[in-house]
């Protein structure tokens, strides 16, 4: 029989939010958030492992297999599945991340049942056949030859290699053409069985729906996905964060691609909202200082903005710009200068106020569909294994003050754990370790 969690009272902090978990037999946690004013129920099966989970020889085996599944299952070819899903009017996804891989769909809440009975068979029967996984193959390594021809995503795929260098979260989470080139159906098998297990994923929906009668409906799915002891997944240990300055030439393009980043905390540091306050009056909008410095001031660059990219034992802070050849060193000390102001003057109570606001803005406006409760619902029992209210966020970026702020800038921009990638036309450029003092 399922066990209902009901009673931990962290489930109900805001009232505005009607979350409920229960455990199923076979050990998979079915989460849900009850939104009775929509019409829409949003629902996604979450494995608990992405592309730094695989081994050096199978990387990108995670979204391969993401691709796979909607080639076909036991019942239904790739072309019934996508007649069905359009039937109902839905929305059916997927992604691959470098920690987890979601399946997801979008429906109409009188349409829950045959969503429900598409996505289960999606995840839980796979056919893998050889013909389907040679043609996908083709099909992955355009998109990595996609990508590559990508500046902006190439840039940060240099920066990212080389500063988890010779780890796994370094590694593109697409593969390479010669990992994805060796996969055939007995690899496939054999990483999809070890990795879709009741212990290593989380179901998750929100929208108009009842949490029992959901339950009782993914039960009947679901209660077939046998759990797995052996399955069990090993972490390892953090990466450490390689500082580096790797000039990438390429004739070609007509703009310098910037990409300057430090390690930040991980996703559940206690000092997260800090950081992403820092990172918003950094380069995180439209009134940020890189944004009013480089683009508004000096018309150096038409996109700036820096962003977190949080794990769940590590973290990076990155700033990223486009500009001509002739104008990137100055691009790149005003962006040092202003690393340099944070760590040497407290900002004002009044960027703070103007940070918070935004930042408290976004998240509460980015939970006001389904399908954005539902990933939250997962993401925040993956990395946390607790909920936390919009009131609560809301006091916890309240709490941070400007000392804050300036301790963590002190902390975070350190010149000797800078990286440094540029990608373009570049020409006889250098750029030293003195360079980069902030």
């Amino acid at each position: 029989m399922p066990v209902t969690l009901i009673d931990d009272p962290r489930l109900t902090q805001s009232a505005s939010r009607n979350i409920r978990k229960t455990v199923l037999a076979n050990g998979l946690l079915v989460l849900t958030e009850s939104m009775p004013h929509l019409r829409s129920v949003s629902m996604g099966a979450w494995i608990g492992s992405g592309s730094r989970d695989e081994a050096a020889a199978v990387n990108g085996i995670s979204h391969f297999v993401e691709h796979m599944v909607f080639k076909g299952t036991t019942s239904r070819s790739a072309q019934q599945i996508a007649r069905e899903v359009d039937t109902i009017g839905g929305n059916l996804d997927a992604f691959t991340g470098k920690e987890m891989v979601c399946f997801n769909i979008k429906v109409l809440d009188e349409n829950v049942a045959p969503a429900l009975d598409v996505l289960a068979d999606l995840v839980l029967h796979p056919t893998f056949t050889p013909e389907e996984l040679a043609r996908e193959q083709g099909v992955i390594l355009e998109e990595i030859k996609m990508d590559e021809d990508n500046p902006d995503y190439l840039v940060h795929e240099v920066w990212t290699q080389n500063f988890w260098k010779g780890d796994a979260l370094g590694r593109p989470i697409l593969g390479t053409e010669k990992t994805v080139s060796s996969f055939n159906q007995q690899i496939v098998f054999d990483f999809y069985a070890g990795r879709f297990t009741p212990g290593n994923m989380v179901f998750s929906a929100a929208g108009n729906l009842e949490h029992d009668a959901f339950v009782a409906q993914v039960e009947r799915e679901f209660s077939s996905l046998a759990t797995n002891v052996a399955a069990a997944m090993q972490r390892v240990e953090a990466p450490k964060a390689t500082p580096h300055i790797t000039l990438k030439r390429k004739k070609s393009l007509e703009q310098v691609q910037f990409c300057l980043g430090v390690p930040a905390p991980p996703v559940n540091d206690a000092r997260r909202y800090g950081v992403y306050l820092l990172n918003t009056m950094l380069g995180g909008g439209m009134s940020s200082r890189l944004f009013q410095t480089i683009r508004e001031d000096q018309g150096l660059a038409y996109s700036i903005y820096s962003e977190m990219n949080p794990f769940r034992d590590t973290g990076s802070l990155c700033v990223y710009a486009g500009t001509s050849v002739d104008k990137t060193q100055k691009v790149l000390q005003l962006t040092l200068q202003e690393l340099r102001r944070l760590k040497e003057e407290a900002v004002s109570d009044v960027e703070l106020k103007r940070a918070k606001d935004q930042l408290k803005s976004n998240m509460v406006i980015g939970l006001e569909s389904s399908g954005s409760r539902m990933a939250n619902l997962a993401r925040q029992q993956m990395y946390f294994g607790r909920f936390f209210g919009v009131d609560e966020i809301m006091e916890e970026i309240e709490a941070v003050t400007t000392a804050d702020v300036q301790q963590l800038a002190q902390e975070l921009f350190q010149p000797e754990t800078i990286a440094l990638t540029l990608l373009g036309n570049l020409g006889t450029m250098k750029i030293e370790r003195e360079d980069l003092a902030c």
